[in-house]
C-alpha cells in the first residue's frame, strides 16, 4: 500500500493544478480575449497538470481479482467429483486451507486403514477415514463390516493387538493399533488396521521349512546308522547259529558293539525329541511382582563363581535399585540363565571372559534388560537364524537355548532381540 501512496498524491495534485489552470484560463479569456501570451501560459500549465496526472496513473497497479483454485484441485485422485461421501464429501473440502487439504490427501492414500472412534472408551462408532478403510468395509472384503467396526470400537487406546476377521477370501489377520487424542475439546480414538495375512503366511511357511529341514536332518542322522547297524546285527546272529569255536567270542563282541551303537543312537534321538517337547510344553506364565535386584542377586550366587573360576567375571546392575516387573520369576530367571550360558560358551576362548547384565527403564517407561559379553559376536549372515529352534553352529549344540529364551520372554509379554555391537561381543536386549 505504501508504494501506491506517491502515485495517488501525484494524480490528485495534477487534478488540482488542472482545475486551477482551467479557472485561470477562463478568467484571462474573459478579461483579455486577445492576449496570446496569457493563452500560452495557460496551455503550458494545463500540459504540466496533464503530465503529472499521467505519471500518477502509470504508477498505479491494475489489480486483478484473485482467482481461487477450485477445491477439486486439492482432492485425492478419484475424489474430485464426489459429493456423496458424507463427512468426506466436497462440502468439507471447499474452503479449507491448502495445507489442510494436502494433509487430507496424504491420509486418504495412507497404506493402512484408518478409522475414527467417537469416544475415548466404551463402544463408540468406528467411522472410516481413508480409502483403505472404505475398501475394507466395501462389498467383497469384510464379510461382516458392522461386526468388524464393533471389534475396532471395543479396542482400548494405546494397545496393539492381532485380530482376525472373515472376508470373501477367507479368514484374514491384521495388526490393530489404537491411540487416543483430543480434537477441539472432543476426545476420540484413532484406529490403524494393517492386514498382515500374506506376510504372516510367508513367515510361517519359512519357519516350517526351516524346522522340517532341521528335524529331518537330525532324525536321518540317527536312523541311518540304526538301520545299518540293525542289518549288521542280524547278519551276525545268522553267523552265530553254527559258529566255529574260535569265532564265537569274536562274533559276540561284534554283536555287542552293534547293539551298543544302536542303543546310543536311539538315546540321542530320544533326547532330541525330548528337547522338542520341552519347547512345545512350556507351562503358562504365572506373573507376579518381581524385584529385579533380588532376582539378579540369585543369578549372581548361581553363576558368578563359574565365571570367576575361568578368570573372568559376571556383573549385575539395576537402576534404580527398586525396579520391579510383573512376570513369572522362574521363567524370567531361566531365560537369563540361558543367555548367560550362551555367553559363557561364546567367551570360552577369551583370556578374561566378561558378561554384564543390566536393567533400567527405557523411553516410554519400558523395562530394558541387557545381557552382553566380550566374545566374538554373531556373524551378520547368521543373526537372523539364531532364535530358530534346533539351529546351532556348535558341534554339539542342540539349538534349544535361544529358542527357549524367546519362548519364555514372549510368554511373559516381552520381546528379545539380538543387537549388533560397535566393537566386539554379543548383546541381547529383553524388553517388557
Amino acid at each position: 500500500m505504501a508504494s501506491e501512496r506517491g502515485p495517488k498524491l501525484a494524480l490528485v495534485a495534477g487534478a488540482l493544478v488542472l482545475m486551477a489552470v482551467s479557472a485561470a484560463a477562463t478568467s484571462v479569456l474573459y478579461a483579455q480575449p486577445d492576449s496570446p501570451r496569457l493563452l500560452a501560459l495557460c496551455g503550458i500549465g494545463a500540459a504540466a497538470a496533464a503530465a503529472l496526472m499521467w505519471h500518477g496513473l502509470s504508477k498505479l497497479e491494475v489489480r486483478q481479482p484473485r482467482r481461487e483454485a477450485p477445491a477439486s484441485a486439492f482432492l485425492p485422485a478419484g475424489r474430485a467429483t464426489s459429493t456423496t461421501d458424507g463427512d468426506d464429501g466436497m462440502a468439507n473440502w471447499q474452503g479449507l486451507h491448502p495445507a489442510a487439504l494436502a494433509l487430507e490427501a496424504r491420509l486418504e492414500h495412507a497404506p493402512i486403514a484408518l478409522f475414527r472412534i467417537a469416544h475415548l472408551s466404551g463402544a463408540g462408532e468406528a467411522t472410516p477415514l481413508n480409502a483403505n478403510a472404505r475398501r475394507l468395509l466395501a462389498p467383497g472384503r469384510a464379510s461382516a463390516p458392522q461386526q468388524l467396526c464393533e471389534v475396532l470400537a471395543a479396542q482400548p487406546a494405546d494397545q496393539r493387538n492381532l485380530i482376525s476377521f472373515d472376508t470373501e477370501r477367507g479368514l484374514e489377520r491384521a495388526m490393530l493399533a489404537v491411540s487416543a487424542l483430543t480434537v477441539q475439546g472432543e476426545g476420540q480414538r484413532i484406529a490403524a488396521l494393517l492386514p498382515v495375512e500374506s506376510e504372516l503366511e510367508a513367515e510361517a511357511l519359512n519357519a516350517w521349512r526351516q524346522l522340517v529341514h532341521i528335524l529331518t536332518h537330525e532324525i536321518m542322522n540317527s536312523l541311518t546308522p540304526v538301520a545299518s547297524l540293525s542289518r549288521t546285527a542280524r547278519e551276525l546272529l545268522e553267523e552265530m547259529q553254527a559258529p566255529q569255536p574260535a569265532q564265537a567270542a569274536e562274533l559276540a563282541d561284534d554283536l555287542r558293539t552293534s547293539l551298543d551303537a544302536i542303543a546310543r543312537r536311539a538315546a540321542s534321538l530320544a533326547d532330541f525329541v525330548g528337547s522338542y517337547r520341552s519347547l512345545s510344553t512350556v507351562p503358562e506364565a504365572q506373573p507376579e511382582r518381581v524385584r529385579l535386584g533380588d532376582l539378579f542377586a540369585r543369578l549372581a550366587a548361581l553363576l558368578a563363581a563359574d565365571w570367576q573360576a575361568r578368570g573372568g567375571n559376571a556383573e549385575f546392575s539395576v537402576e534404580p535399585a527398586s525396579l520391579e516387573v510383573l512376570v513369572d520369576p522362574g521363567q524370567l530367571e531361566q531365560a537369563l540363565i540361558n543367555l548367560l550360558k550362551n555367553a559363557a560358551e561364546a567367551t570360552a576362548a577369551q583370556a578374561r571372559p566378561t558378561a554384564t547384565v543390566s536393567a533400567r527403564l527405557s523411553r516410554g517407561g519400558r523395562l530394558r534388560i541387557e545381557v552382553a559379553d566380550n566374545g566374538p559376536g554373531v556373524p551378520d549372515e547368521l543373526a537372523a537364524h539364531i532364535f530358530t529352534p534346533f539351529f546351532s553352529t556348535k558341534k554339539q549344540g542342540r539349538g534349544i537355548g535361544l529358542a527357549m529364551v524367546r519362548h519364555l520372554v514372549h510368554g511373559n509379554g516381552g520381546t528379545v532381540r539380538y543387537a549388533r555391537t560397535v566393537s566386539s561381543g554379543a548383546r541381547f536386549i529383553v524388553t517388557f
